[in-house]
């Protein structure tokens, strides 16, 4: 199965020969304000690098360790916040989906559908997210291996949605702790769709701080140099101005005045493995 070039938008694709598409933005929706720096600092820093770039956030993290955790601003002020960064700097916007039922009305607001680990293997979810007609990106779960991630595909398939992208972000090793096996990059590129490394989430520490996860922000970088290096399509990093202060996910968030530094070097190495052979 060779691997497929799609569009995300009619200005913007992925995959084939396309320079590696950055997915960035908070962890949540914490406000308008939040989401606004950082959507006009990424677009920024994208546009300098002649990299293409889709501001992400969740409108709720439902699978939060403690109940007492900010879970995001919910389903109606989070879709009217981003539609808002959307229109205001003109990008393509991905967020999450946790039930069949969300997947139509969060359709009518995002460009791009994504499934969460957790939940990669939910039939139902996945077939009304490829219902919808939206690219769809599918993390894979940190209990899989990357080739089982054919199933994954073959369920949205099934919808006639050939657009999906597959995510890897670290495979469980013990307790409270991930690790990445970067051959799953290429394991799953060969499964025919456009790959993405969350850079982010693969050096999360889950449930790390007792009533929260925690993450060792430092190995970011290395890791995401050593993805653009096996050859990704897609790099996804959870970015906030003051991470220390995120309310989700901030020990494993990257501080935005970072940003420009591992961008810039992506790219760098994008361009010197990009037409290698992988034999």
């Amino acid at each position: 199965m060779s691997l497929h070039e799609f569009a995300i938008t009619p200005k913007i694709s992925v995959g084939g020969s396309q320079p590696p598409l950055i997915i960035a933005g908070p962890c949540v929706v914490e406000s308008l304000d939040i989401c606004r720096k950082i959507a006009g600092e990424v677009k920024g820093i994208c546009e300098k690098l002649g990299m293409n770039y889709v501001f992400k956030a969740s409108f709720d993290k439902a699978n939060r360790t403690s109940i007492s955790s900010f879970r995001g601003s919910g389903l109606d002020q989070g879709l009217e916040i981003l539609a808002d960064i959307s229109e205001e700097f003109d990008c393509p916007v991905l967020t999450d989906v946790h039930e069949p039922e969300q997947c139509a009305a969060v359709a009518g607001v995002v460009d791009i559908l994504q499934i969460p680990a957790f939940l990669c293997r939910q039939t139902d979810l996945l077939l009304a997210a490829g219902k919808t007609g939206l690219p769809v990106n599918v993390k894979k779960g940190q209990f899989l291996a990357p080739e089982d991630m054919v199933s994954v595909i073959r369920k949205i398939e099934s919808t006639g949605n050939q657009r999906i992208l597959l995510t890897e972000r670290g495979v469980c090793f013990g307790y409270h702790n991930l690790v990445v096996d970067m051959r799953s990059l290429v394991i799953m590129r060969q499964l025919g769709c456009p790959v993405v490394f969350d850079a982010t989430h693969a050096v999360q520490i889950p449930g790390g701080l007792g009533n929260s996860s925690g993450g060792r922000r430092e190995f970011v970088f290395p890791l995401a140099r050593a993805a653009a290096a096996v050859g990704i399509n897609a790099l996804f990093l959870e970015t906030h101005p003051d991470p220390d202060h995120a309310l989700s996910d901030g020990p494993n968030s990257v501080a935005l005045q970072n940003l420009p530094q591992i961008l810039k070097k992506i790219k760098e190495i994008h361009e010197l493995v990009v037409g290698c052979p992988e034999n």
